[in-house]
Parts: structure tokens; C-alpha cells; sequence
């Protein structure tokens, strides 16, 4: 999830998950691992507003109860502070909730990426070792 909130991919780190603002890239440029299949849906925006809510609604209440603060303030800061902060947190919560998605194995996450390579193994390619991602292509010993 650390990962996703810094914007890289949460397979290898590397990668990078956006494309543009919120567009996630269809997959990782570095590893592969396809993003494209990610529902992070509506999650996102509704944790934004928990805790800007919070944090603003803190703010504001304690401003209102002690000081003389005028009401033209009030009515023009607070709202650039929730803009301006709901606008900070909206790509890191929506990169975590992608790296939680894959963290639980979510939505097409569970089967990880083939490594990217360009070598023929030897022999043919016909005998398959542990861990390369086919053991499903095995036949039973």
C-alpha cells in the first residue's frame, strides 16, 4: 500500500501506477504487472472526504469557538484548504487502494506478471523449472 501511496507500482516498486492525474497505466512498464483489471471505483473519494472532512471540520470548529475570526474568512479559506486538500490526497489514496487491491490478491491481482524476457531457454524450451510461472502446464509426478 506504501507503494501505491507514492504513486510506484506494488509488484517491483519501480514502476510507475498513473499515467496522467487518475488514470492508472494498463500496466507496469518495468515488471508488467497488468493494472488494467484495478476497481478502485469509489472507494478513494469517499476516504478523501473522511479525513479531510475530519481534519477540516477540526479546524474549523476550533477557529469558530476560539476566535473572532470574520465570517468572509471562513467562508473563503476553508474551502480552498478542503479543495486544496482533497486534491493532495486523491492520487496517493487511489495508488494505496490499487496496492491494497493487489496486497489481497483483488480483482485479477492473484496471478502475478511473467518476468520480461527476451532469451529462448535452452534445451528447447520444453522442460520447465520451479517458480517460472507454469506449473499449471506440468503434467502430475
Amino acid at each position: 500500500m506504501v507503494r501505491g501511496f507514492v504513486g510506484r507500482c506494488p509488484h517491483c516498486g519501480t514502476g510507475r501506477v498513473f499515467g496522467r492525474f487518475l488514470k492508472v497505466r494498463p500496466d507496469c512498464d518495468a515488471c508488467g504487472l497488468e493494472f488494467a483489471h484495478h476497481r478502485a471505483d469509489d472507494l478513494p473519494p469517499y476516504i478523501v472526504i473522511f479525513i479531510v472532512g475530519h481534519i477540516v471540520g477540526y479546524f474549523l470548529l476550533d477557529s469558530e469557538m476560539n476566535y473572532d475570526v470574520p465570517l468572509w474568512f471562513q467562508l473563503t479559506f476553508w474551502p480552498l484548504v478542503t479543495l486544496a486538500g482533497s486534491l493532495a490526497l486523491l492520487q496517493p489514496v487511489k495508488g494505496a487502494v490499487v496496492g491494497l487491491q493487489y496486497a489481497l490478491g483483488m480483482h485479477g491481482f492473484a496471478t502475478l506478471p511473467l518476468p520480461r524476457t527476451s532469451e529462448v531457454p535452452q534445451g528447447g524450451g520444453t522442460q520447465h523449472g520451479p517458480g517460472d510461472g507454469r506449473a499449471a502446464e506440468r503434467a502430475p509426478a
